[in-house]
């Protein structure tokens, strides 16, 4: 059982009145005992205010991040949108001046026979037989100039073919630029939601900041983080349970695991974090948007938002072997997905309170939290 800020201090308490129940007091210590208690009691008092407060906060900082995940969501889905449209019409441009080519070569080819025609005066066909001296010729003749009409002919289809395909792509492309510009319309909007978003949660932020500005509480706020997560992570091993899966862990990559994102990993892996309370995993400082990705393969176990975590991703690997991603801008997956390694599980954020985008990563086996830093391919 961890600590709390209760249990400090009530026994704080204890030990001060134990201290004048074993050691005569006169009527002044007594005071002094009795002042000291009310002091104690005003104190706990106030702690008890400050986090019933900041949990009403912590409330509004859960929807505001939930807004801000589902826009960047949004985003992103429109920011590859735009980039697939502008391939597109890179394809469609290119593929309009082939066939702009094509047709005027066949035009061009075209002219060029009809005026051969015209010049020798091949134009009127029966003209031709009238004139024929050798009527043996004429079978030969006949022939010859069917090839030449259905050759004609078989020009023309493919230059009308040319025509329609050109239209074809011309209003393809005029469809692309279109929907370009809707895009583009949409992103700028998505974009300005996002910072109004962004503004709603900075304040809310400093007014958690500001209900717990004593060490006794930013302790009990730890802990309450962290019994939230064994919590969420019990349930979801539970629910888990129910679907069975043949993964093979992570015993045998130990120093070979891939980076779940780009930055400078910052090792705090068992140091104080606050009071008694140590580091359980590491932190990469990286850019809002970049990709989280998976270190190795694995189900997706625990998609949501986590108090002092954020939007957190949990994937189970298998063999007791579970990887934690939290402070998220998004998440990309859900709960029973199957994932490869090296796949995008989500964006790179701030959620869960931070200050700056990092992405916060947990390695744990058997519910026990081992150094990231021993098992990564740093």
């Amino acid at each position: 059982m961890i600590l709390g800020r209760t249990f400090i201090v009530k026994s704080i308490a204890l030990c001060l009145t134990a201290l004048f129940l074993f050691h005569p007091v006169d009527a002044q210590q007594n005071e002094e005992l009795k002042e000291i208690q009310q002091q104690i009691k005003q104190k706990q008092e106030q702690i008890e205010k400050q986090l019933a407060r900041a949990k009403q906060l912590q409330a509004q900082l859960k929807a505001a991040e939930l807004n801000i995940s589902r826009t960047a969501k949004e985003l992103d889905k429109t920011r590859q949108e735009l980039t697939s449209n502008r391939q597109q019409q890179s394809e469609l441009t290119e593929e309009q001046e082939r066939l702009l080519a094509d047709v005027k070569n066949q035009q061009q080819a075209l002219s060029s026979q009809f005026r051969s025609m015209y010049m020798s005066g091949d134009y009127d066909f029966a003209k031709m037989l009238f004139n024929l001296e050798d009527a043996s010729k004429l079978e030969r003749t006949f022939s010859y100039y069917q090839y030449l009409s259905k050759a004609r002919k078989e020009q023309i289809d493919q230059f009308r073919a040319l025509v329609a395909q050109f239209k074809q792509v011309s209003e393809s492309l005029t469809q692309k630029q279109q929907e370009l510009t809707v895009l583009e319309k949409t992103q700028q909007q998505q974009s300005t939601q996002l910072v109004q978003q962004q503004g709603l949660r900075k304040s809310t932020l400093q007014q958690i900041e500001q209900q717990i500005d004593s060490e006794a509480a930013q302790i009990e706020q730890l802990q309450i983080n962290e019994q939230a997560l064994l919590k969420a992570i019990e349930e979801a091993q539970q629910e888990a349970q129910q679907r069975p899966v043949n993964l093979t862990g992570l015993a045998s990559l130990r120093g070979a695991l891939l980076l779940p994102t780009q930055g400078r990993i910052r090792k705090m892996f068992g140091r104080i974090r606050q009071g008694q309370i140590r580091w359980k995993g590491v932190l990469f400082n990286g850019n809002t948007g970049a990709p989280v990705r998976a270190v190795h393969d694995g189900k997706i176990l625990y998609a949501d938002w986590l108090r002092g975590f954020g939007l957190m991703t949990v994937i189970d690997h298998g063999d007791g072997y579970m990887t934690l991603y939290g402070h998220n801008q998004a998440l990309l997956k859900n709960v029973g997905d199957d994932v490869q390694s090296g796949e995008t599980i989500a964006l790179v954020g701030q959620s869960g309170g931070q200050s700056s985008p990092n992405l916060y990563f947990e390695i744990r086996h058997k519910g026990k939290p081992i150094d990231p830093a021993k098992w990564l391919k740093l």
